[in-house]
């Protein structure tokens, strides 16, 4: 297919005729590099990169696969071991652990705005300093229940997922020492991977996204806290909706220049738009797809918005007994469900709630209460915070391990303690079975559950 006539003018305009066409030819014959970025907090040997693959410079944990493997098949990505990203998205974690130097070690709060489905969101936990926390915001009510899948299963119990306009967000003035602002844009930089992007292309969509984009932004300059940072990122290739709104948060918010120590081997292209260097990843200059990242800095001299506040642990006796499930975490119960948090993530959590924000996730869902019962969620037994003496353990095969992500049955060996235990595959948990004794009721969400009837 095609791009409408207009695209080429609008991509001369931004990069230059020559590149224009260039980079046109690599959208119309190219081929897509597939990418995962590992887990640092469930370090494994993943059997998905004993074959050839090879490392996506700008980011330590992301490696280039030499061919797209049956992922929904293997267990290890529904335990949170990698995540199937796409490279040149892999380069927010740079920006926010380069931001982090700037910063300092002491602890943030980071405002993932657009964050749906969470690449960028679980990026950012991996590279922030310990007693941070991220609130995780999609707009769309059906994706953020994707990330809030994804959240869970990645383990960082410091994020708090939300869903709704970023309008709710304005009322929390200085309240984010970090926010990423990964617009919803005109999808230029999709084209190579989705024919669709080149079809929905027109001058009219690009301004309606500008529009939209102004309006985040607007929404969400007030809520970083002075000295505080913006990353600001399209996946598209035209000035308009990239070098043109850097110099409008420039023209309007004052913000400043941060630039990024980044190899020229890596391949990314450096424009500048008053006086903001940005980052453009074009297809024809590297393996990845297009991107557009600008960091700035909010004038004034930054202290961190995070606070170490404790809060008191209810009585409550349903919570008393779940505590040994994750001692590290802050409990409290939310009607049949009951959530832990980080300490330091709490008073985030409060300040969500007092400004009307629609909570998806607090942290880790625990457990879910019914009548008396005590049922350990799934988010629990992929969660870093996880006791392992909590539950007895039983390992299963690989065979085994699809089948109970099918939430088919699975049966336990006969000297299996009665009761809740944790299925674990490779040495890293897969989630619960409650242990009737001649039969296992397999506790794996049916919204999560494999639906596929490929065979590997």
């Amino acid at each position: 297919m095609t791009p409408d006539p207009q695209f080429l003018t609008y991509l001369s305009d931004a990069i230059g005729a020559e590149e224009a066409r260039r980079l046109i030819d690599e959208i119309s014959q190219g081929i897509p590099a597939t990418s995962v970025r590992a887990n640092p907090a469930k370090p494994a040997h993943l059997d998905i990169l004993t074959g050839e693959s090879s490392p996506v410079p700008w980011n330590p944990l992301g490696h280039y696969l030499n061919e797209r493997p049956k992922f929904t098949f293997d267990p290890a990505l529904h335990q949170g071991l990698y995540y199937v990203q796409e490279a040149s998205s892999m380069f927010a974690g740079f920006a926010a652990k380069s931001v982090i130097g700037i910063i300092g070690d002491t602890p943030v709060n980071v405002l993932d705005a657009c964050a749906a489905p969470g690449g960028k969101a679980t990026a950012l936990a991996d590279v922030l300093p310990p007693g941070s926390t991220v609130v995780a915001n999609e707009f769309d009510r059906t994706r953020s229940a994707v990330l809030a899948e994804n959240i869970a299963k990645w383990g960082n119990p410091a994020v708090i997922v939300t869903q709704g306009d970023t309008a709710r967000f304005r009322k929390m003035r200085g309240a984010f020492d970090i926010v990423l602002v990964d617009a919803p844009c005109s999808g230029e930089g999709m084209m190579r991977k989705d024919a669709k992007a080149i079809e929905q292309w027109t001058p009219a969509l690009v301004s309606q996204c500008v529009a939209r984009q102004k309006e985040i932004l607007d929404n969400l300059a007030p809520t970083i806290t002075p000295g505080g940072f913006l990353i600001y990122s399209t996946c598209t290739f035209n000035r308009h909706e990239n070098e043109d709104m850097v110099g409008w948060l420039v023209e309007n918010y004052s913000f400043e220049p941060v630039s990024l120590t980044v190899d020229p081997a890596w391949g990314i292209v450096t424009t500048s738009a008053s006086g903001i260097t940005c980052y453009r990843f074009m297809p024809s200059h590297l393996r990845g797809e297009g991107l557009f990242m600008a960091v700035m800095r909010r004038p004034g001299s930054h202290t961190s918005s995070a606070t170490k506040l404790l809060s008191s642990r209810r009585n409550d006796k349903s919570i008393a007994q779940v505590e040994s499930w994750a001692p590290s975490l802050v409990m409290h119960r939310d009607a049949d469900c009951i959530f832990g948090l980080p300490p330091a993530s709490v008073s985030m959590l409060k300040e969500l709630v007092k400004n009307g924000i629609n909570i998806i996730s607090q942290g880790v869902t625990v457990a879910n209460v019914k009548g008396r019962d005590f049922i350990p969620d799934t988010a629990l037994a992929l969660s870093t915070s996880l006791n392992p003496e909590a539950f007895p353990a039983v390992p299963v095969s690989r065979d085994e391990a699809i089948a109970y992500l099918r939430r088919e049955t699975v049966t336990l060996p006969s000297s299996t303690p009665r009761g809740h235990v944790l299925l674990t595959h490779s040495g890293y948990p897969l989630g619960f079975v409650k242990n009737l004794g001649n039969r296992a009721n397999n506790l794996y969400p049916t919204h999560w559950r494999i639906r596929s009837n490929a065979h590997d």
